[in-house]
This record gives structure tokens, C-alpha cells and sequence, in this order.
């Protein structure tokens, strides 16, 4: 972890930046809660799941601890109140529908879920994300929206 650490100190300053305005993501799907733990306890805080039901279980043994949890799969509707209940960020959201129904499960008295808007800019039909054209409307509608904090 220290090495990892030390390439990004080295990096943001490259680049003429702080180093502590870089956040590490460990995507923590597919390894277990002890693992997450071990991760934790080398200094890491911020974790990634895209398999909801895994990520409940691992959230939940780790409760104690004061982790960040990041959706970063794509989103199915029947998912979003489990993601908004359980998740601090969530990556990806492309579509209107899906914001609207995270801010309507985000439980009262929860800071503002954050989430990232996902643009396609390639406009590659394989690829998600909302067309450039697209992000302005979207990103007034989610600003319209409580219960969630939006990064484009």
C-alpha cells in the first residue's frame, strides 16, 4: 500500500498537484470482508463493489469501520434502493430514471448520496453513458433532485 501511495505522491506532484487531493479506489468485488479489512487496516479507505448483493454482505461485517463504499457496476432499477441505502457514491448513472429513484430510496438523515454522471463521449453504441448533448439536461435534473450531491 505504501508503494502504491508513494507512485501517486509522485504523480499528483508531477502533474502540480497535492497528492492528498487524490483519492484511492480498491475495488474490494470478489475479495472477501477479511480482505477488505486487511485493506483497511494497510490504510485504505474507499472501496468499489459492482455486485450488490456481495457488497450488502460485505458492508454490513465491516460496519464498524469507517469505510466509503462506491457502486461502480451499471444499475438496474430493482437495485437502487439497496444502492441507495447501503453506498455512499455512485458511478455511472446515465439516465434520469435511475437518479430519480436513488434520490427517493436515499433513507432520511443520510448525507446526500453522491454520484458521478457518465458521459459517452466515443458515442459508441457499446459503450454507456449519456450522449454530450444529453449531460446538461441531465445534470439540471439531478441538481433538482434531494437526497443526491452530483460530480460530472
Amino acid at each position: 500500500m505504501q508503494v502504491v501511495r508513494a507512485r501517486i505522491a509522485a504523480a499528483a506532484r508531477e502533474a502540480g498537484r497535492e497528492p492528498e487531493d487524490i483519492t484511492l479506489l480498491a475495488v474490494s468485488k470478489t475479495f472477501t470482508a477479511d480482505e477488505v479489512r486487511a485493506a483497511h487496516a494497510a490504510g485504505q479507505r474507499e472501496f468499489g463493489e459492482n455486485y450488490v448483493q456481495e457488497a450488502m454482505e460485505k458492508i454490513a461485517a465491516l460496519s464498524e469501520l469507517p469505510l466509503v463504499w462506491h457502486y461502480i457496476g451499471p444499475i438496474q432499477s430493482n437495485k437502487t434502493r439497496a444502492i441507495a441505502e447501503h453506498f455512499d457514491w455512485v458511478h455511472s448513472v446515465a439516465r434520469e430514471k435511475i437518479a430519480l429513484r436513488l434520490a427517493e430510496a436515499r433513507p432520511a438523515g443520510r448525507v446526500p448520496l453522491d454520484i458521478c454522471l457518465q458521459v459517452n463521449l466515443s458515442g459508441e453504441k457499446t459503450k454507456s453513458g449519456v450522449a454530450p448533448e444529453a449531460l446538461r439536461p441531465l445534470a439540471e435534473a439531478v441538481r433538482a433532485l434531494r437526497g443526491l450531491g452530483c460530480a460530472v
